[in-house]
């Protein structure tokens, strides 16, 4: 990978052969664990303006129509998090001269905050281009990471690492944006070093609503959005009244499921209802690609492919095309369904298949949820082979997730294909259709809750590995869940610092299951206070999940225990509350039932500084490894539903 400073600049075709496309990462780490920021990218034509408001892409503004830019949304890494972009090079109108990537920070923070600033970028199989570590931007509120020019008819990447004071309206106002925001009027400046491409004023700068700050008050108020460029189309909250006289009446459905009887029949059925709506629904079907390096294009899926293979022809569950000015990139799908594992012996047949037939990616698809550093199966790549194969992999949450996101929160172009995401998700939530998303903790799990139970368990024993990757898989998938529920960004917070070996990080968190019998995990929420902290202690049997809140800037101690308890009004009597005080000692605490009528009982005797409240709510951890009602995985899905629909809302909304 090709290391870059400041100011350089380097020619894409002189890092890959294939620079048509290239995804972004912006990445960074937080001490904290709730640090954050949004991406954005502006399509800047000859003159360094953009050309309308459509060119300014961002969180409510995520995709070009013509499959260009496509903003893939935060990823969590080994020590961090990361935020990707897809950019289709040969897509790019022929008057954007300059492609500008940014991110921007909310509610005043600054990038100070944030270690580890950097953007990579990397072709369309994955491999890693170029890499650029952003420093000095300690007081910055938006940063320009890097961008993307034209030059001789190929594309450059020059590293800019330079700032705004100001924050995204600053950023935006320089590129010809009007920010139509009280608060942010005044164009930023940028930091002491001028961009070597900055741009001069524009005379009709385009008009967009760039949001205000996102504060972080006692109570936050959810961000004012950017305006889109038109209105998309999403689901009802609420469904329409059936007309059904009585509940045996069923609906019909466009891909009936309670007829499958064999994992063949699952798998067959999966593949072949998730290819059709991904070719009918643009935006789903490039949504679920762009990732992984498709272009922008005219998409066609096929089933049950077969290719001349030896003795016994090859055929994948599926396969992928996408045209574009003439050119193809071709993807093979291996599906599972109810469980079960990929094989490896079978994927490695579809990448010899696929590396000898000059295809682009072989994606597997199952109920599994992949780990960064612990590939869920491990084929053979041969490097004598110019062509390169990418293997990616989607699992059944993720495809659930995103069908969510477009039509309950973000919109699709019209009805039909609004309907048609419906009926996709209606099969996947059905119970038969064995799309369920990762259900097993698998065979390492009763042994070791029994040798926790029994303290035999020693460390260094690898099946206590097994169980921590299981338990951040289960996390993954619930942090997809909930998010595609709320319409947020729901991430699981990790602490380590970047390049840290996620190896040796969950062997260190193993031995602490060893030795404590504890399971622990952070939730962020967008546009929530906190941290969602969720922790299973498999000795007691106990799942606890729990929030920490700030005190108040102003007032006293009195008035924020009684502005807790009322916020806290139709909350369980059983969350518990405890008051976090300066120094080690521990604040009073107790349960809603008892503070009620006493809401001083939180203020701590003799006096102390008070830092903030710890809320929590307890639950009994289910035992078996599976996602029966009796299942570990349905009761920790069951303790984050309860803690944030009635305390987290409740924390959202002012108090009465």
């Amino acid at each position: 990978m090709h290391e870059m400073v400041k100011g350089t600049n380097v020619g894409l075709a002189a890092l890959s052969e294939d620079a048509g496309a290239v995804i972004a990462g912006i990445g960074w780490s937080s001490a904290s664990g709730d640090g954050d920021a949004d991406v954005s990218v502006l399509l800047l034509d000859a003159d360094g303006k953009v050309r309308s408001e459509n060119d300014f892409y961002f969180y409510n503004h995520p995709a070009a129509d013509d499959g260009s830019v496509q903003l893939l949304g935060k990823t969590p890494t080994a020590n961090g998090s990361e935020d990707r972009i897809s950019l289709d090079l040969t897509a790019t109108p022929d008057g954007v001269e300059r492609i500008v990537l940014a991110a921007s920070r909310y509610g005043g923070a600054c990038f100070g905050d944030l270690d580890d600033l950097r953007l990579t970028l990397a072709d369309r199989s994955g491999e890693a281009l170029l890499g650029f570590a952003v420093t000095d931007a300690e007081e910055m509120r938006a940063v320009i990471f890097g961008e993307l020019y034209r030059r001789d008819g190929g594309w450059k990447f020059r590293a800019v690492g330079q700032g705004y004071a100001s924050g995204l309206a600053g950023l935006a106002t320089d590129y010809g944006i009007d920010v139509d925001d009280d608060e942010e009027t005044q164009a930023g400046s940028l930091d002491e070093t001028p961009a070597p491409t900055a741009p001069e004023p524009a005379a009709l700068p385009a008009k967009v609503l760039v949001p205000a700050p996102r504060a972080a008050p006692e109570k936050p108020a959810p961000a004012a959005r950017p305006r889109t460029a038109r209105k998309k189309v999403t689901l009802p909250a609420v469904a329409r009244k059936s007309l059904a006289e009585n509940d045996s009446w069923h609906t019909a459905r466009l891909f009936p499921v309670s007829t499958l009887k064999s994992d063949h029949e699952r798998e067959t059925r999966a593949t072949s209802v998730l290819l059709a709506v991904m070719t009918q629904v643009p935006e789903f079907g490039r949504r679920l690609t762009a990732a992984f390096g498709a272009p922008a294009g005219r998409m066609e899926t096929f089933t049950e492919v077969a290719f001349p293979h030896g003795d016994t022809p090859g055929r994948p569950d599926g396969l992928i095309r996408v045209e574009r000015a003439g050119k193809l990139w071709t993807a093979l799908v291996e599906t599972k369904t109810n469980g079960n594992p990929l094989r490896p012996a079978q994927v490695q047949m579809y990448v010899d298949i696929a590396a000898r037939r000059g295809y682009e990616a072989v994606i597997t698809l199952s109920n599994d949820v992949a780990l960064e550093g612990s590939p869920l199966v491990e084929v053979r790549i041969d490097g004598r082979r110019k062509h390169k194969v990418a293997l990616w992999h989607l699992s059944w949450a993720e495809v659930t997730h995103q069908a969510q996101m477009l039509i309950r929160h973000e919109g699709v172009g019209n009805a039909a294909h609004a309907w048609l995401l419906q009926e996709l998700l209606l099969y996947l939530q059905h119970d038969n259709s064995g799309c369920h998303g990762f259900q097993n903790m698998g065979p390492a799990w009763v042994p070791v809750r029994n040798g926790i139970d029994a303290e035999t368990l020693c460390e260094g024993d690898a099946r206590a590995v097994e169980v921590v990757e299981s338990w951040e898989r289960l996390i993954r998938q619930v942090c997809l869940r909930l998010g595609g529920e709320l319409g947020q960004k729901v991430l699981p917070v990790q602490k380590a610092r970047r390049g840290s070996d996620p190896h040796s990080r969950r062997a260190a968190l193993a031995d602490r299951l060893c030795r404590e019998g504890l399971l622990h995990a952070e939730l962020k929420i967008q546009d929530t206070p906190g941290v969602l902290a969720l922790g299973a202690d498999l000795r007691t049997g106990r799942l606890r999940t729990s929030i920490e809140i700030p005190a108040p800037e102003q007032g006293n101690p009195l008035t924020w225990a009684k502005r807790l308890v009322r916020q806290l009004a139709d909350a369980p009597a059983d969350v518990h509350v405890e008051t976090l005080v300066d120094g080690p000692s521990r604040g009073p605490r107790g349960t809603l039932e008892r503070l009620r009528p006493e809401p001083a009982d939180l203020l701590p005797k003799p006096p102390a500084a008070i830092t903030g409240f710890r809320l929590s709510l307890f639950k009994g951890m289910g035992s078996t490894r599976g996602n029966a009602e009796s299942g570990f995985i349905r009761s920790v899905d069951e303790a984050v539903d309860r803690f944030h629909a009635s305390v987290v809302v409740a924390l959202e909304q002012k108090p009465r």
